[in-house]
């Protein structure tokens, strides 16, 4: 019992430590490491959130959740103010958020339409097979996503007289977003919905059976996604200060993959997780190999975690745990003994 307590005052003490450090941080971390690699990590941890809520609950892995983040920011970007527009907006940004935020989510549930009909290495195909064609698309269309090039010197909002670009006020943003992104999803997989759809994950027939009607839980499940791939698409179009073909390209959805196996697919907190990893070796890699070989650093860690941890640094993380507390309970036994 005494060592119950101690264990859960140790838990609230590491937990009450750890806000705090991501609290302060800003304010003691060099502006690099405030923007370059807090806030970008919880860029791409918000994206790849979005394929971790797929694959943990909906049982469906998607590569198209770049692409859907693509959507929102390519939408922002063309009602912003940028370079090719000479600074004028479209429609005041309050509006155009919403449009982009309702344009990312309404991607994710058109592709949740098109790809729940299938399922496995086919659903994912299908995925990426979408990627591809927006891929090509926003790289062929000069008209409306100024192709190659696409769009550049887009302007972050000014809010009480602060733009959101900057360093801290950036970081808050994305932090506090973040948290309510991860605490919204960790609430709504213990909604009906939410164990509707975990219930689909492990036998759709018979959730069909007992009257579910599981495809429409899936579409909207993808639908959810969306929205979250698409607040990372915003953010994204902030943190950059543009949009590219380049940032929805092959490579970039396959980057999320390799985040989300990374961190570990069976658990939110595994999106967040592997982003900072993998934005930790995109930036330091090239201090201990050349710039060129940042894949070969990438690809080495992430076979290295699907050898050795399947699910993960979250699932290396609790068998760690589990083995401790096996070891605790063992103790007073082995000292009678």
């Amino acid at each position: 019992m005494l060592l119950r307590l101690f264990a859960e005052w140790g838990k609230m003490a590491r937990w009450t430590l750890i806000a705090a450090a991501i609290i302060s941080y800003p304010h003691f971390a060099p502006q690099f490491w405030v923007v370059n690699i807090g806030a970008y990590a919880i860029v791409l941890g918000i994206i790849t959130l979005s394929l971790t809520f797929l694959a943990a609950y909906g049982g469906m892995v998607s590569l198209a959740q770049m692409t859907v983040a693509g959507v929102a920011g390519y939408t922002l970007a063309i009602l912003s103010s940028h370079a090719a527009n000479v600074g004028s907006a479209i429609l005041p940004w309050p509006w155009a958020l919403a449009i982009a935020l309702g344009s990312g989510t309404l991607a994710g549930t058109l592709i949740g339409l098109v790809s729940v009909r299938t399922k496995g290495i086919s659903l994912l195909m299908i995925t990426l097979a979408i990627g591809m064609i927006f891929f090509y698309l926003t790289q062929q269309n000069t008209t409306l996503f100024h192709g190659f090039d696409g769009f550049r010197g887009v302007k972050a909002p000014i809010v009480f007289g602060m733009s959101l670009r900057e360093p801290i006020v950036f970081y808050y943003l994305c932090m506090g977003v973040g948290i309510s992104l991860y605490a919204a999803i960790t609430y709504m997989v213990r909604t009906p919905f939410g164990i509707a759809l975990q219930g689909i994950r492990d036998n759709p027939r018979r959730l069909a059976a007992i009257g579910y009607w599981v495809e429409l839980h899936q579409v909207a499940a993808f639908g959810v996604a969306g929205f979250v791939a698409a607040v990372g698409g915003v953010l994204s179009l902030w943190y950059h200060g543009g949009i590219s073909p380049g940032s929805v390209g092959i490579t970039a959805m396959v980057n999320i993959l390799i985040v989300a196996v990374i961190g570990g697919l069976g658990h939110p907190r595994g999106a967040l997780i592997g982003a900072l990893l993998f934005v930790l070796i995109q930036n330091f890699a090239i201090d201990l190999f050349i710039r060129e070989r940042f894949n070969t650093v990438i690809g080495l860690t992430f076979l290295v975690i699907v050898l050795f941890s399947p699910d993960g640094l979250i699932g290396l993380w609790e068998r760690l745990s589990r083995s401790r507390k096996r070891g605790l309970r063992s103790a007073p036994n082995g000292a009678n003994n």
